[in-house]
């Protein structure tokens, strides 16, 4: 479908009306402390509800707990044999890439910052990094999984953020319309999906076209079993660069906010990055995958690694020919992009699970080995705007 600034305009308007429904009968109750409790024990598909449960809660659990019929289960083995064969490298995408864009967006780095949760970096990376990590997983859909009820929970965490922003006039409604709209849920889709495969294609990365889209197709899924209209989300690679290019056009520039969530992120894995040798390596990534106007609305540094990171293609390339001549070559990459993959995640969690709970209130001082062909390389659909 052609998207348009009053196409857009239009998804700006609607939230989630399952989800928004939940939340607002269970405020208006005063129950929301009791369902936190009783759900913080169920975190696998098909365990049972606990006794006490709000009935609203109970009927949305219950609504929420399938993907939507139509799923192509082929298509969805294809992206996590796609996920496995480039873990690590999405990770990469997912920090210093898709994030960072989260926050080239004014009202959606002011939306971060109005959380008491999302001040801290490592929970808001922890959540995102568990999230697909649990998508990925081969029983991702059945009983036993923990994808399920994590979508559950963040699409009523999402739900929630819009109740508070909007009944304590903390959200300028007619000039940025609802909070957590269609418009930014598609497009924070679009971030965590197209914009990584924009990034590991800068970095060099080969991936074959059934691979790049059965990716795609993986988040069109995580979109529907999150709220988003599945009638207005992109179909098509081509149809989600067209979204994409209009809504960062439409939306992104610097912002207080922006700079401040950015600074967080770089300190964060400055942390987690061994010494501090390395430390520039962080902002050079960001620099690298976002390009110098965006990193330069959000005030990344620049250092002397800006020049070295780009060297990082060609050295991927060296690896990705290993992978593909030798077998045990791409069992021994496969193995350490997992083992990699699982450490940085072990560090954002601090050996934590992540719960998704309901904000009761907002923090008042923040304001508001793959068996998928290399064939047909994939290349990125060219901008529309």
């Amino acid at each position: 479908m052609p998207y348009t600034d009053a196409s857009m305009d239009a998804l700006r308007q609607a939230g989630d009306e399952l989800a928004d429904a939940t939340v607002a009968e269970l405020f208006a109750r005063g129950e929301v402390g009791k369902f936190n409790t009783l759900m913080r024990y169920v975190s696998t598909a098909g365990a049972p509800l606990p006794d006490g449960l709000p009935d609203v809660a109970r009927e949305y659990l219950e609504a929420t707990r399938v993907p939507p019929s139509s799923v192509d289960w082929a298509e969805m083995e294809k992206a996590r044999l796609f996920f496995i064969d480039n873990n690590v490298h999405i990770s990469t995408a997912l920090s210093f890439a898709s994030m960072p864009a989260c926050y080239l967006v004014p009202h959606v780095a002011k939306l971060l910052s109005a959380t008491h949760g999302l001040k801290y970096p490592s929970k808001r990376m922890a959540e995102t990094g568990q999230f697909t990590v649990h998508l990925m997983q081969p029983d991702a859909f059945e009983a036993g999984s923990r994808f399920i009820p994590a979508a559950q929970k963040v699409r009523l965490l999402h739900a929630s953020i819009r109740h508070h922003l909007t009944r304590e006039n903390r959200w300028d409604t007619a000039a940025l319309g609802t909070p957590i709209c269609q418009e930014d849920m598609i497009g924070g889709q679009m971030f965590f999906s197209l914009l990584v495969l924009d990034s590991l294609h800068r970095l060099g990365i080969h991936m074959s076209t059934e691979g790049a889209e059965a990716y795609y197709y993986a988040w069109r899924v995580v979109g529907a079993m999150l709220g988003v209209d599945q009638d207005a989300v992109p179909r098509t690679l081509d149809e989600a660069r067209q979204f994409l290019d209009l809504y960062m056009v439409r939306h992104m520039g610097p912002s207080e906010e922006g700079t401040h969530l950015t600074r967080q992120l770089i300190d964060l894995y400055e942390e987690v990055v061994p010494g501090t040798l390395f430390d520039p390596i962080v902002s050079a990534l960001i620099r690298h995958l976002v390009g110098d106007t965006c990193a330069d609305w959000l005030q990344v540094p620049r250092t002397s690694w800006d020049t070295v990171v780009k060297a990082v293609p060609h050295l991927l390339g060296i690896l990705e020919s290993i992978e593909d001549r030798s077998p045990l070559g791409a069992w021994a990459l496969d193995r350490l992009g997992h083992l990699t993959t699982v450490l940085e995640l072990s560090s954002l969690t601090r050996g934590r699970v992540m719960h998704y709970a309901i904000p009761e209130t907002l923090k008042k001082d923040y304001g508001v080995s793959s068996t998928v062909p290399r064939t047909r390389r994939w290349i990125p659909p060219t901008a529309t705007v």
